[in-house]
């Protein structure tokens, strides 16, 4: 598996195996960040956490840092799943309907194959 072209290419198809694999990779990846950035900013992060108070930047940069770290090759790994239903990526602002497109998204990415043979977005990856 080229994890490259999985993460940080938006051509192609991936089947739910290969989706399902790149989510836990990202999962643990953000984990990862987030651990090492507790550890870089934990004590501006927690000396700072008043419940009365909203959240500083110091307690916040980091969680963003992680956040866009991972968002580009999150997109991809969307996208490729979307081009497997042969539908364009931009599917995945679908996602930003509040409630009903996260679920919509698990559906459509997650749950359901992807369509027979090759389309527009290239051949089926179940065919290799």
């Amino acid at each position: 598996m080229d994890f490259g072209n999985l993460f940080f290419s938006l051509d192609g198809r991936i089947n739910r195996a290969k989706f399902w694999l790149g989510i836990l990779i990202l999962l643990v990846a953000q984990v990862i960040l987030m651990l090492v950035a507790g550890m870089i900013f934990g004590a501006s992060m927690m000396g700072e956490m008043d419940p009365n108070q909203p959240p500083s930047l110091a307690a916040t940069l980091p969680m963003i840092i992680v956040v866009l770290v991972l968002l580009w090759p999150s997109i991809c790994l969307y996208a490729k799943r979307w081009h497997d239903r042969d539908k364009s990526g931009w599917w995945t602002l679908i996602v930003l309907v509040p409630f009903v497109g996260g679920i919509w998204m698990l559906i459509e990415c997650g749950l359901l194959a992807g369509t027979d043979g090759p389309n527009r977005f290239g051949s089926d990856p179940l065919a290799s």
